[in-house]
Order: structure tokens, then sequence, then C-alpha cells
């Protein structure tokens, strides 16, 4: 009997993060070395590797033949369009469509609905988001489309009171991520979508960078589009849509004759990775047993238990995070950074642990070099964000430094790092 309470993490006030890290093969071949560079994309567990493999030593065929080799790909998918499912809490597997990546999934629904423009013709977008969601956007210009711009406060956050008076009868979409890429910002994506929806408007959410951070739940969510990469979430790379299935039937997409004008088929254009999807399979599968052991739950997760074992899993990795974050935040401080967006402790539920920063005096370029040489991967740069470095006052070409965590780090990690910035500053 499961006499969990969803949601909660009562009892797990130690996260097992050593037990999860020795999942992962990349971690243990690494040595010394720290991957705080995670938002450029995750490192996978065993299960997903074997998963990888599987396929290709034992169906690596083309599906819908009628030998068994292609019907193991025709399950695979099936599975794996069902587990996403669960994972994102859709309504139906059919709103899941596979392919390359998000971005490529944001030019293929952004070229549907510019093909719908009449009276609708406006769009929102933001200068918080990835640049894939903003200048996919921008470039339905020459079919008619119009923009209003959901602009960034000094906090580093979109705030919904902003976007009401945006709306109008003339809105055909909002364009929104769920959590910058850069700063690490949560956005209230609820609010938004009901204000989109209240004013006839459609919501589309890049899910990307929240996806391994917390639980996507598109019915709470209550969005229209959403799009995710797996290999941000412990998968290959590949990446996935969840649509409204009613929405999606009446999209004008490109699609062969012979493929149906219905989900998926008309949303995944040619062949995609099957191997790749089914590694995207057992990323959720590993999640689901970590929700599981956290609870306290016996046996492996399966199909009926899926969206709760993945749902326990991620609360509990927010709350893990969070710790993380407090204590990022406090090594940046003590090492005098200029920490952009959220600094302040009190609202770490608002953020994920991902930091934007700079070290007073100190090129972006050389706080990497000098992570580089201790054996601890961090980026620096725009992070495919141009205007929001400019909304920052930071020039596009050097940016700031990024700092991006998942449930695999652990605090002696962030210490290490904080020993190469103190060190840093010292020699400047």
């Amino acid at each position: 009997m499961n006499t969990r309470i969803a949601g909660s993490t009562a009892g797990h006030e130690t996260f097992p993060a050593a037990a999860l890290r020795a999942q992962f093969p990349a971690l243990q071949r690494a040595g010394s070395f720290i991957f705080f560079d995670n938002a450029a994309g995750a490192q996978v567990p065993q299960m997903v590797l074997d998963a990888i493999n599987q396929h290709l030593l034992e169906h690596n065929v083309q599906r819908g033949g009628r030998y068994p080799q292609s019907i193991a790909v025709d399950a695979t998918v099936a599975r794996s369009r069902a587990s996403v499912a669960a994972f994102v809490n859709a309504r139906r597997p059919e709103e899941i469509a596979f392919g390359m990546n998000a971005t490529s999934f944001i030019r293929t629904i952004s070229l549907a609905v510019g093909q719908t423009l009449e009276r609708r013709n406006e769009i929102v977008v933001t200068d918080l988001d990835h640049a894939a969601n903003v200048e996919t956007w921008l470039a339905l210009e020459r079919m008619g489309a119009k923009f209003v711009w959901w602009k960034m406060r000094p906090d580093g956050c979109l705030h919904t009171e902003d976007l009401a008076p945006l709306l109008s009868s003339r809105t055909r979409l909002v364009a929104c991520t769920l959590t910058s890429n850069a700063l690490g910002s949560i956005v209230d994506v609820r609010a938004a979508a009901d204000l989109a929806h209240a004013a006839g408007a459609e919501i589309f959410l890049d899910s990307v960078h929240f996806g391994p951070h917390g639980p996507i739940d598109v019915q709470a969510f209550d969005c229209d589009y959403l799009v995710c990469s797996g290999y941000k979430i412990f998968a290959p790379h590949m990446g996935f849509m969840w649509g409204r299935y009613d929405l999606l039937k009446q999209l004008p997409t490109f699609r062969e004759d012979f493929i149906p004008d219905e989900p998926p088929g008309k949303i995944e254009a040619g062949t995609f990775i099957y191997e790749n999807v089914a590694g995207m399979d057992a990323a959720v599968n590993y999640l689901a047993q970590v929700g599981r052991n956290l609870a306290g739950m016996s046996g492996t997760p399966d199909p009926k238990s899926l969206r709760e074992d993945t749902h326990y899993a991620m609360n509990a990795i927010q709350v893990y995070e969070q710790k993380l974050s407090l204590e990022l935040a406090r090594i940046l401080r003590d090492c005098g950074a200029q920490i952009y967006g959220i600094a302040d402790d009190a609202r770490v539920a608002e953020r994920v642990p991902t930091f934007c920063f700079n070290l007073p005096g100190i090129q972006p370029q050389a706080v990497t070099e000098a992570a580089a040489r201790a054996d601890v991967g961090i980026r620096d740069g725009h992070m495919y964000a141009p205007r929001l470095m400019k909304r920052l006052n930071l020039p596009v070409e050097t940016g700031a430094v990024r700092v991006s965590l998942v449930h695999y780090n652990t605090m002696a990690e962030i210490h290490r790092l904080g020993d190469v910035l103190v060190a840093l500053r010292r020699r400047a």
C-alpha cells in the first residue's frame, strides 16, 4: 500500500547525494573534476547508458516493420512517450512529440502559429529568455506578427503584474521561460497562463532549464505548449514537446502525405534518434526510482506509479537544491561577487541553483579558466541570452560567469569552487 503524502519530503532532511552520484559513471571516471556546467547538459546514470546500448545492440532498425526488431522499436517509442507523458502530467501520451532539441520544436510551432495570424497577430516575448524562445518568434515578423516585450525587473524576474497590461484582444500567444537558464529565476507561469487565457491567447513555455530542478506539471501550469531537452534531465541529446491535443491537431504543420494530420506524427518530421528516446525513458525511470527510494517504497516503478514517483523525486530534489543555492550564494558573497538576479536568501524558493555572477576587476573568461585549471567546469559568456546581458549592462562579448548545479552536486564541491574564487581574488 502506498502511504506516502503526495509532494512531501518529510523525513529526508539528508539527501542521499553520495548514493545517487554512484549511479553516474561519468562522475566516477572524472576523478576530482567537478561538473558545475549542468545547465549546458547534465550527466547520465548507468541505467540510461544501458538503455541506449540495449537499443543499439538489439534493435537498431527503423520502426514500422513487421519483423521483431522493428516491432521492438515501436514498443520503445510508445513506452517512452507514455513515460514522458507521466513525467509532465500530460492528459494523453499522444500529446508528447520527440525530436532533436527544444529549439527545433519552438521553430515548428512558431511556423505553424505564424500561419494562423489574423486579427490576433501580437506575440509577447521576454528579455529574460534564452534566444531560442525569442528569435524563433521574432522571425514571424515577415508573416505579419507584431511583438510586445514583457520585460524583466531589476531583481532578475518576470512579474505577472507587468504582463497584464500587455495583453489585449490582439494577443495571439505569450512565449516565456519557466526558469531563466542564466539567472535561475523561476517564473509564475500559472499566473501568466491565467492572464493569457483570460485575454483569449495561448501560452508557450520553455521548460528546458527547469526540467532537472522541479516537477513539471502541464495541467497545473495550465499551459498550451511546453518544450524540454532530455540532455538537461539526465538523458542523451534529444528534445521533447508537449502540447494540448486539440491545439496540436488544428495547427498547420509540415508532414508527408502518408503521415496522419494528428499528433504526435504531424509534429515529428522525419526520423528521430530512437536510442536517445530509449535513454529518455530510462532517465524518467531513474527519477521515479529516486522518488520511490526517498519515499521508502519497495520495488521498481511501473507505469501506474510513474507520475507519483517522479513527482516525489522532483520535490525532494527541489528541497535539496535550495540548500545548495543558499550555500553557493554565501560563498559568492564571501568572495565579493556581484550576483545577478535573486540573491536574497529569503527568496531561495524562487530560483534554481544556477547563478550568474562576476568578480570585481576580473574578466569572466579568467574566472572560468582558473576554475578549469582547478578541475572545476563552469561557463562564461552571454548564455545564449544576449538581451538579458544588455539589460544587466554587461558586454555581450564577455557576459558573466555561470555556475549551474543539479542534485548530484554537493556542498563539498561548492566549497572547492569557493577556494578557487578566493585564491583568484587574492591574486587580482
